[in-house]
């Protein structure tokens, strides 16, 4: 059996998408529907149903789909261990991270790491907390870096670091002055929040709930997308929010937002997520253990090859 053909039909598969897996695979879509087709006739079967412009797949489909990730997933472990035999750390990763922790937290880290390994790729998928913890659970990515709980018992959890969130205002809002804020001076502000399935916005609804207050309490004006609107917003004057230290350090010193600490405190752990089952390459194993030294030491911890981690 061709390996290309069932490349491209699990890339099918998996987007439902003829023209999206073209784009993937850098083929024409003629080309990935001749694929198809070829591998349709060698196994004597249909894999895809096509009708009113949908993309589907057969029961017959969906078990091959199934036996096409457990052969390129042993495929991926055969590479791995002989990278090993040879004692190499190397090949790509693809990491997801949640909006906050792809823009503020994850540059300098990564960065520190791929000084050390240069002969490592990494690819990284922007998403909500929501979105990268699908992307784990389906084997879209390696690895999820994500600042909200994650439940899913299929998935091992790292908790990396701890992150404290507060509320920015304003310069001239009636609390810019306090020291310290609690739920009740300011839960009938406006407020600006993240959209749902974000792990900010979770976090803040968690915090509502352990006051005591119910979600519907809070006086919402706007949704929106980023940290970086979100800021926007506040300075504008067009509601308060709160926000990762880590993410309004610039516009506290400029003077275009004030920070409050919350009382009580409200913190959140940025953790680590991949699959229970999924087989661990080297290269990966390596990075586990750099980001957790670095966010415990806070400094470039020792690159050399770990354990595996449990």
């Amino acid at each position: 059996m061709s390996d290309r053909r069932l490349q491209v039909f699990a890339t099918v598969a998996r987007l439902l998408s003829f023209t999206r897996a073209a784009e993937v695979l850098h083929m024409t879509q003629p080309a990935v529907t001749f694929q198809v087709r070829q591998l349709e006739e060698q196994l004597d079967t249909r894999l895809f149903d096509r009708t009113h412009n949908r993309v589907t797949l057969t029961d017959t489909g969906r078990l091959v789909f199934r036996y096409a990730e457990r052969i390129f997933e042993t495929y991926a472990e055969m590479e791995a261990a002989l990278r090993e035999l040879k004692g190499a750390v190397g090949g790509a990763l693809v990491l997801g991270a949640s909006t906050t922790v792809a823009e503020y937290l994850l540059p300098t880290l990564l960065g520190a790491f791929l000084r050390s390994h240069p002969e490592v790729g990494i690819s990284l998928r922007v998403g909500n907390t929501e979105a990268v913890v699908a992307m784990v659970e389906e084997s879209e990515i390696d690895l999820g870096v994500v600042e909200a709980t994650v439940g899913n018992r299929n998935l091992i959890v790292h908790p990396c670091l701890i992150d404290r969130l507060r509320l920015i205002v304003p310069p001239d809002h009636r609390l810019a002055q306090r020291d310290k804020v609690t739920l009740k001076d300011f839960v009938d502000e406006p407020f600006v929040c993240r959209e749902e399935g974000s792990g900010t916005r979770e976090v803040i609804m968690d915090y509502l709930t352990r006051q005591g207050c119910s979600r519907a309490r809070l006086n919402l004006c706007m949704e929106l997308g980023s940290p970086e609107a979100i800021k926007g917003a506040v300075a504008a004057g067009m509601g308060i929010s709160m926000l990762s230290e880590s993410v309004i350090a610039k516009e506290v010193v400029l003077g275009q937002l004030v920070a409050i600490p919350l009382e009580p405190t409200l913190e959140r752990p940025i953790s680590l997520v991949h699959a229970r089952q999924k087989f661990r390459v080297p290269t990966l194993e390596v990075l586990l253990r750099f980001m957790r030294e670095y966010c415990t030491h806070g400094d470039r911890p020792d690159p050399s090859p770990a354990t595996p981690a449990e």
